[in-house]
């Protein structure tokens, strides 16, 4: 079979001696604790995926016996899919795919199920795309979806340089460590969104800041309430086709002869 479906693992099952292939244990403890110290020392989800592109490829480049590159690519709500690799190539074949609009990889995400390409010369499935990463040596794809948080869906992707190099042991193996790599990238984006609310949130409260401080200023030289000075600033954004919060910064600079600084910057 081409497209293989593959159950859920649970967390607290032990993974069969033959089966637990680089998982490196039972249940993956040592693969999860690697993971959650990826987690903790990157800087952000971006990062985590990078390091994690490579960790994945290093696994199962060593299960295979030959090098296995590895793309990761994630989707979350409103944000643009995100791609990383082991490697520029492996990079550049799932860029690849997002141009094609549609690929193994993708369908893994949209179907939520493993996704197998034997041989991607001889692929009828997205046979554009399988035929120009065929040319450029990856011959073997296997794509694992990742669950992660409701709006957000990843996939890891393996791509090998020679055909029907994935065996059902190996398919086994890389559904099992799946299980494992999603609860650390669905804590690694739980992560990425609270800092990025915090840093939204921040951003706010710096330009609350500046602008009421342009209100104030405009209201000594006006004579006018708050809201009348705040009309005029949002007039002269209008008009100037500016952010409102720049007018505010321009005018706070020409009045004090410096630019505005706030408790809220980072």
């Amino acid at each position: 079979m081409d497209e293989m479906q593959h159950g859920a693992v649970s967390s607290n099952n032990v993974a069969a001696p033959d089966e637990a292939g680089f998982l490196g244990g039972e249940a993956g403890v040592p693969v999860a604790e690697h993971l959650q110290d990826l987690v903790i020392d990157s800087e952000d989800v971006n990062g985590f995926l990078n390091e994690l592109a490579v960790f994945s490829s290093g696994a199962v480049s060593a299960e295979v016996g030959i090098e296995v590159l590895c793309g990761v690519t994630l989707s979350r709500r409103r944000k643009a899919l995100t791609v990383a690799g082991s490697s520029p190539e492996a990079r550049l074949i799932d860029e690849v795919q997002q141009a094609y609009g549609d690929g193994p990889c993708l369908h893994a995400m949209r179907e939520r199920r493993t996704v197998l390409v034997h041989d991607t010369s001889t692929e009828k499935r997205w046979a554009d795309y399988c035929s120009v990463i065929a040319q450029r040596g990856h011959l073997s794809a296997l794509c694992v979806p990742l669950e992660l948080d409701e709006g957000a869906t990843a996939a890891l992707n393996f791509f090998a340089p020679k055909a029907r190099i994935f065996t059902d042991s190996i398919i086994r193996g890389c559904d099992l460590y799946g299980s494992q790599a999603e609860k650390a990238l669905r804590l690694a984006v739980r992560i990425g969104t609270r800092q990025q609310h915090a840093e939204d949130l921040r951003e706010a409260m710096s330009s609350r800041t500046v602008i009421d401080l342009a209100c104030g200023i405009i209201m000594g030289q006006n004579r006018c309430s708050q809201e009348e000075a705040f009309e005029i600033l949002k007039k002269a954004s209008n008009g100037r086709n500016q952010k409102l919060r720049d007018i505010a910064e321009s005018l706070i600079t020409s009045v004090a002869g410096a630019a505005p600084v706030s408790h809220f910057e980072p």
